[in-house]
Order: structure tokens, then sequence, then C-alpha cells
């Protein structure tokens, strides 16, 4: 059964149930909290919260959705930057039983996958949460043996929010199994089992809950059903693949790159050209910050994939063309920005290939210069260090040249050291560790910079950015750019939403993650450079998000009345802002 088929039966089979079908929303959500639309609810999330929905109480819709939180785990069969979102809602009418028993009937019935072959998980409890009873009775209902149904804990059984706060609940997930052999574990080889025996391909989510910034839990006055399914991950199934670059939705992209050697990263230049498609189509341009960022990184790791395959870097254009012709009739802005979207490629082709020949006469002039015309590990490191020549390109031009890299382990050794040396640098320029810097009064400061920084980007406007800081147990003094004097009136405009934000006594959130998955989540960072791989993310609130080494308040009731002091111009474009708490 292909993908056109696939959209059109789910559609047609929750519609004769008195689901009222809704397009896809935007990739850009209207929630600012998250920098993508990641799942089909989002869009209702008013809805579950007991606001009168324009469309009933059931809905269903097919959406476009972006998540980066797995960009690095895409080349295997199943993960994906970009996917379609099959969903079905309900808004305080039907829940769990006839949740269950619609998502089985169109599996087994619609799809006509076979019931043995489907695994269900649901809530185990945990804490003060109880265990989701009721959907293992629906379950066993609905004519599942008891030895196909497990209990797991909220690390796979329990969703949301989606972004800082929002309904959530327990779930049961339906997996089904490819092989029907267990691995080595034997009986407890079990759905969420690594070894590629299951995939899960739905997600039934059965909001009861809503969680506030604190992360505290209340129940809904509505109980809702938020339903997820992935059209691809479902194709795979169907289409009795092994992997999802195997279905018609990605078989036409795999043909044309099928000469490179790399299966893997065949897959990532696959998924990441659909993925840059679509956010093309809707706007987004490469930028080096937040959803731009995003789409820069995509087409950098394209090109830099197409180049280490030795493939030829037009191969990108006929990519695009094959995206847009496939998904055209059913999202027309991917036909209507074709012009466009071939345009913006063009141009980062252009800048992405300028930069690989100046690398190549760098690796070709430390070649000649080499003993015996060999490149060593130490060399390696010295282009990515100095050039930002990553190590797979040099291999790559190495393999090419019928030669390998000598003494790679030095490679890997000095870029340890470099990561240990940067993470050091990163903690001193960004404060917090040791000193006057950990003193009470210069960690209130401390977070106060992250309220005033928040602050002068939503006074002044996104394209502020910070040049500089410096805190002490007095005072706080921070650069930005801007090219002109404050006025008396954004200077009080700047130190009100401040002080709001002090009142609100938001809580101050850390979080440690990849720099990469920061930098995409929308945390603010302007010394990339100096970043180690690895780090921490504070947010006070949904107001503010940085990438920074702390230390912080716990939340900001307590930093007193903040006061700008002084304002001066330290450079061409470079404002300086004294402030204190009183």
């Amino acid at each position: 059964m292909d993908s056109t088929r696939l959209r059109k039966i789910f559609l047609e089979f929750f519609e004769k149930r008195g689901h009222k079908v809704v397009p896809s929303s935007s990739l850009i959500p209207s929630d600012q909290s998250v920098l993508f639309t990641t799942a089909g609810m989002q869009q209702f999330k008013p809805y579950f919260l007991g606001e009168k929905s324009p469309y009933g109480n059931r809905v269903v819709s097919i959406q476009k959705s972006v998540r980066t939180s797995d960009i690095d785990k895409v080349g295997d069969e199943s993960h994906l930057t970009f996917f379609e979102m099959l969903g079905n809602f309900s808004f305080g009418g039907y829940f769990k039983k006839e949740t269950i028993e619609m998502a089985t009937e169109f599996l087994t019935k619609k799809c006509q996958l076979p019931k043995k072959k489907l695994w269900f998980t649901f809530f185990s409890g945990q804490g003060d949460l109880p265990e989701d009873a009721d959907s293992r009775k629906f379950l066993l209902e609905t004519g599942i043996p008891g030895q196909r149904i497990f209990s797991f804990n909220k690390e796979t059984n329990w969703w949301g929010p989606t972004g800082n706060e929002g309904p959530c609940g327990p779930t049961v997930e339906i997996h089904f199994d490819l092989t029907g052999k267990p691995c080595d574990w034997g009986e407890k080889c079990l759905p969420n089992c690594q070894c590629g025996r299951f995939v899960e391909i739905w997600n039934l989510v059965f909001n009861e809950y809503y969680q506030n910034q604190a992360g505290e839990l209340s129940p809904l006055k509505q109980k809702g059903v938020d339903t997820g399914m992935g059209l691809e991950r479902l194709a795979v199934v169907c289409q009795k693949k092994a992997s999802v670059f195997e279905t018609d939705l990605f078989e036409p992209m795999m043909g044309i790159i099928a000469e490179g050697d790399d299966l893997e990263r065949r897959r990532i230049i696959a998924d990441h050209t659909r993925s840059a498609v679509f956010l093309m189509s809707e706007g987004i341009m490469p930028l080096k910050v937040e959803r731009g960022y995003i789409l820069r990184r995509l087409l950098r790791k394209i090109f830099n994939n197409i180049e280490i395959l030795g493939l030829e870097q037009d191969k990108i254009y006929e990519l695009v063309r094959t995206v847009v012709e496939n998904y055209k009739d059913i999202y027309p802005e991917l036909g209507h920005n074709e012009e466009k979207i071939m345009t913006i490629i063009q141009r980062e082709s252009e800048k992405f290939e300028k930069a690989n020949r100046a690398g190549r006469k760098i690796y070709d002039k430390m070649k000649e210069s080499a003993q015996g015309g060999e490149l060593t590990g130490a060399m390696a490191f010295e282009l990515y260090s100095t050039h930002s020549i990553p190590l797979e390109i040099t291999q790559g031009w190495e393999r090419r040249d019928g030669a390998e890299i000598k003494n790679i382990e030095d490679y890997y050794k000095l870029r340890k050291e470099h990561q240990e040396i940067s993470r050091a640098g990163a903690e001193k320029k960004f404060g917090g560790i040791g000193g006057e810097a950990s003193s009470p009064e210069a960690i209130k400061l401390h977070t106060a910079t992250h309220l005033l920084h928040a602050s002068l980007r939503k006074v002044l406007g996104e394209n502020i950015r910070q040049m500089g800081s410096d805190i002490t147990p007095e005072r706080l003094r921070f650069d930005f750019s801007l090219d002109r004097k404050l006025s008396e009136g954004e200077i009080e405009e700047i130190e009100k939403m401040v002080n709001e934000k002090i009142k609100e006594n938001l809580p101050i959130n850390k979080e440690e993650m990849p720099l990469e998955r920061a930098l995409g989540s929308g945390a603010l960072a302007f010394f990339r450079e100096k970043y180690p791989e690895t780090v921490s993310v504070y947010s006070a609130g949904d107001f503010s998000k940085e990438i920074c080494v702390g230390p912080h308040v716990e939340s900001t009731g307590g930093l007193g009345n903040f006061k700008i002091i002084k304002q001066e111009s330290i450079g061409s474009g470079i404002r300086r802002i004294k402030a204190v708490l009183d």
C-alpha cells in the first residue's frame, strides 16, 4: 500500500467516525517556546485547555513536523528530522476505550496488519501518578492477549507537554514486531528493546493533566486524546520494508544517490534534503541562529556528505526537484516556492564550494610539506582546529588520493585535549566558577543579566546580540550590538520588563545537552566557537533561554529591584549597560 493510499484511508477512516479533517499547520508554530511544529496536537493546544473548538470535539489531521533532537541518529532504519504525523484528536469527547478500539481497527482492518504482530505498552505508574489500569483493561477487551501488553514508566509511556507547559498524560504505544524473533535477551526482548525487532508506529496520548512552568501537575477539567503515528513508519510495515528509506517516500531520492557506497551518509543526504526543502518552502533562510541555524546545519551536512561520498554537488538540485515533485500536490507551497528554494540552494552551494576549494589548497600544501608526503593525525587536527575542515572531508580527500591518514589516533588525542581547554575557557569567560563570581550577590546579578538580555531583544528587536559581559558582586555590565543611544523611554521599558519577570518569580531550570541540540532549541549563544560539545542551558520560565555555565538562583523572585545606572558607547555599533539590584 503506497503512502498516498495510506494518507487517504487514514483521513477517510476517522472522517466516517465523526472527525473533522483539518489541514496541516505551519512548521513555524505560534507557540514561541518551541522552535518547530513537532506534533499534530500543537495547533489544537487551546482546545485541550477548554477553549471552544471551531471544528467540533473530534478532529483528524496529517501534520508536517520537524524534530531535531534525534538529528545525530539519522542514518539508521527509522529516525528522521522531517516526517508527516497522522493524528486523531478528541477535546472532551471520547477517551481511552474508543481511542484504543479505533486504533486497533484501523491497523488490522484498513491496513491489514496481522493482529499477532501488534504489541502494546501502557503507563506503569510512577511516584504519585497511578498505573493506567484502564488502558490495560480496554486493550484486553479489544482482544489483545496479556502476553503482548507491557507496562513502562514515564520515560517511555508519558507524553508532554510540548514547550514549557501544557497538557500531558499517560500513553499507550503500539509497536509492530518486524522479525518475530527475539534477540539474545530471549523473553526480555520486548517493545523498546534496541535490537531492531520492534518499531513503534502509533502513540496514543491521554491528556489528563496540565503541567505548569514549575513542572507541577494538576488534573485537566476536560480530558483529551492526542494520537500520533508517523506516516513513514507506517509505510515501513505496510510495504514490508526494512527501513523508512526503502519505502516509496524515499525510494526515488535514494535512487539518485545510489552510487554512494556509504548507506548511512546516503540516508542523511536524503532525509536532510527533504527537511531543508520543507523549511525553505515556509520562508526559513539559512542563518546563524534559531530556525535558520538548523536549516544552515542541514545544508552543510548535505554538502559535506555529498563531498565525502565523492558525488557531484549538482546532485542536490536533482534531489530537491524530486522532493518538490513528490509532495507539491499535497503541500502546494513546495511547488510555489521551488524557484526560491533553488536560488537558496545555489547560493549556499557556491559558498560551500568556495570554502571547499580553499580548504583543498591548504590540504594540498600541507601534504606537500609533510615527510614522505604522508598526512598525519596531528596535521588532520590542525586542518580541523585552524581551518574548520572536518576530519571526514580530509579522509575523503585522502581516499581519492589513494592514501590514508597516518597515526590517526593523534587526531582524537589532540581533539580531546582541545575540548578540555575549550571547556575551561568557556567557564572562565562565561563566569560563575569560584571567587567573587560565586558570591550570592554576583549570582543574583548573573541571573538578572539573562533577564536583561531577553528584555533588550524583546524591546529593541531580535537582531540585538550580546558582545560581552562582566559581573561583580556590586553590579553587572552588559555589552550589546546597537548603533545608537537608548532613549529614556526604552530604558524605562527594559527596566519594567525585567522587574515584572522578577515579580513573577520565574523558575530557573538547567539542562545539559549537546551544543548542536542547544543551538537548535533556540538557546542564545553568541560565542559559539568557545563552547564545549556538551553545554548547560539555563531557562527563566519561557522568557529567557541561554547557554551558560552558571551558577544561577533557583527562581527570580528574590533578585530585588533592577535598575540601569549607566549606558555608554564603547565602539562603533556597540553599547554598554551597567545595572544594579537594590
